[in-house]
């Protein structure tokens, strides 16, 4: 029988690239008669260069507020806050600028507003696998890294309380316009925006390479693929090559096809979500880390998918999980648990929690237990 399966597109609506991001969300704004506008933007963007206030003077009096305290990996406790905030300013559009955190912050604000949410513990009310009600405020996202969240209608939130990022999805939350706009990510540190790149670089590899995979996904996380592969060194040569951020920027979009269509990822996002939420580590740096290894544990049952990664590369015939290795390394990207202080003595706690992942089940070599996740920690130890 043909291979068989289904993709099931987005309710992102539109993609303006390689555009001034002030005056293409001003544009877009009021487009859809937007009349309210809140903005939840990266705090060090607020501070320390004119972006914000850019957008600001572009939205004239339809900015109606600006949230910039949402931390790295996107805590209850700061959604709550930023929900707070829009629904006292009674917003009918939110704008994003900032990293993945700030664009995940606003997906769940979204969930906050249309489903009454007012503290940390009803959250749980609109928690995967929960049907929430749809959100009639939507969102502009411009990011400034390439982990691509914004492209996804999920939202990962950690609880505080038990340090484990949880999964809020609903189809209305992914934005309804994305503005990739390479000049606002010059103000993205570097170790950022190259290990984001690895963040999108590890969805089209685990695209790429899951038993679930399918004709879209692969051709667009093959052609992301080669244009991360290409991009990520240029723009650590020369920050100033808008070009080659534009490069990534759609490597980046393209990266999350095979997600959004359905194509679940493997144990480098299973381990990376345990990673980020337990230790905060940034989840640029899980992928740096784990995804080499995760290649290496999983070739005896995906070696010809692994060999398209290496072409999409630029590397034919060479073991992908070197080739990811020697990439990483070459920009300068952490590549060991042990450096990011992660010693052996937390394996079981990270193996058992991975388990209760999402992904880690539907790896493309079967992992039935704690005591397999501990052989691919140990490789990346």
């Amino acid at each position: 029988m043909p291979h068989a399966g289904q993709v099931v597109s987005s309710r992102l609506e539109e993609v303006q690239f390689g555009k001034p991001a002030a005056e293409t969300v001003a544009e877009l704004v009021s487009r859809y008669q937007a009349e309210r506008v809140f903005l939840l933007v990266s705090g060090t963007l607020n501070r320390e260069t004119d972006e914000v206030e850019k957008l600001r003077r572009a939205l004239d009096n339809h900015c109606v507020g600006v949230f910039d305290r949402m931390p790295a990996h996107t805590p209850r406790s700061a959604v709550v806050a930023a929900a707070e905030q829009a629904r006292a300013a009674e917003a009918d559009l939110i704008v994003t600028l900032g990293g993945g955190s700030v664009t995940d912050g606003a997906k769940a604000v979204q969930l906050c507003l249309a489903n009454d949410i007012r503290d940390v513990d009803t959250l749980d009310r609109v928690r995967a696998p929960a049907s929430p009600k749809s959100s009639k405020v939507r969102q502009i996202s411009v990011p400034t890294t390439l982990s691509a969240g914004e492209f996804s209608p999920i939202s990962g939130v950690t609880d505080e309380r038990t340090k484990v990022k949880e999964l809020f999805r609903h189809p209305d939350i992914v934005p309804k316009a994305v503005v990739l706009d390479p000049m606002v990510t010059r103000h993205t540190p570097m170790w950022l925006f190259l290990s984001t790149g690895i963040r999108a670089v590890d969805h089209c590899v685990e695209g790429i390479c899951s038993n679930e995979s399918n004709p879209y996904g692969d051709a667009s996380a093959l052609h992301g693929l080669s244009l991360l592969a290409r991009g990520l060194p240029r723009v650590k040569a020369d920050p100033n090559d808008m070009d080659a951020r534009l490069d990534c920027q759609i490597g980046a979009w393209l990266s999350m096809a095979p997600l959004v269509a359905g194509v679940p990822m493997g144990a480098s996002h299973g381990i990376g979500y345990v990673l980020g939420a337990v230790f905060d580590i940034p989840h640029g740096h899980t992928s740096c880390i784990m995804l080499p290894s995760v290649m290496r544990w999983n070739k005896p049952a995906n070696a010809t998918k692994q060999a398209l990664v290496a072409a999409a590369m630029g590397r034919p015939g060479d073991e992908a999980g070197d080739v990811l290795d020697a990439f990483i390394r070459g920009l300068g990207m952490p590549r060991s648990l042990s450096e990011m202080k992660v010693g052996a003595d937390q394996f079981e706690r990270i193996a058992k929690q991975a388990m209760g992942t999402p992904w880690v089940p539907r790896n493309p070599r079967h992992i039935a237990g704690p005591a397999e996740v501990r052989e691919i920690l140990e490789l990346a130890a």
